[in-house]
């Protein structure tokens, strides 16, 4: 057979499964990301927050969509992560539909460590890997919503990066050290223990968090 032929036919098929792919991904309308900015928690605010995930989606090929970082902030002007993802449905890179709507997301969703995938279809390490990396930053409570008071839930609402404050996270695999609501709870757990990338990573964590499409 004609080698021009074969080389053809191989870019071909080459071309035909990255389309797929693509397809498959503009679709796509939740993931973790698979990095965070570099600087622990200060994701540059809500808007650096939202503008990473933009950036995610759109090498990713899911970047026709406005894409919302699942992050609550805390004080005057409090914004509350439910509240800012759109209405759902949101389905993963593979087409796995984790919640339908904001009620099933903060009931009984599908997200799991078989499902939290980041923008490229890949799973998240979490407990019993190594790294583990499990810990998703929310600064959010189990339903969604910001933390009331002054204790810093939120490393100063998105903008530290040292050993001062904190921010509440959530397990992605839904485990932890024991066996009950926390642990299981994909985003209100514990809080971090500082807000560098080493305070983050100390925990079970890496800096991650979680995406949305809300339109």
């Amino acid at each position: 057979m004609d080698r021009r032929f074969l080389g053809l036919a191989s870019a071909a098929f080459l071309a035909s499964g990255i389309g797929i792919a693509s397809a498959q991904q503009s679709g796509m309308s939740f993931f973790v990301t698979s990095a965070g900015p570099g600087r622990g928690a200060d994701l540059g605010g809500l808007e650096g927050a939202d503008r990473h995930c933009q950036t995610l989606a759109e090498a990713a090929g899911a970047g026709g969509r406005t894409w919302r970082a699942y992050l609550s902030t805390q004080g005057p002007g409090a914004v509350n992560a439910r509240d800012r993802i759109g209405r759902g449905p949101w389905q993963n890179a593979k087409g796995v539909v984790i919640a339908r709507d904001v009620a099933e997301l903060h009931g009984e969703n599908k997200i799991d460590k078989t499902t939290a995938l980041d923008e490229k279809g890949e799973p998240i390490k979490g407990r019993g890997d190594t790294p583990n990396m499990h810990d998703i930053l929310t600064g959010s409570q189990p339903d969604g919503t910001a933390f009331a008071g002054n204790e810093d839930r939120t490393c100063g609402n998105w903008t530290k990066s040292g050993a001062e404050g904190a921010a509440m996270v959530g397990h992605h695999d839904r485990q932890g050290l024991r066996d009950d609501a926390p642990s299981r709870s994909w985003n209100s757990s514990h809080p971090s223990r500082g807000c560098s990338q080493e305070a983050l990573r100390a925990t079970g964590g890496n800096g991650l968090f979680y995406c949305f499409a809300a339109d």
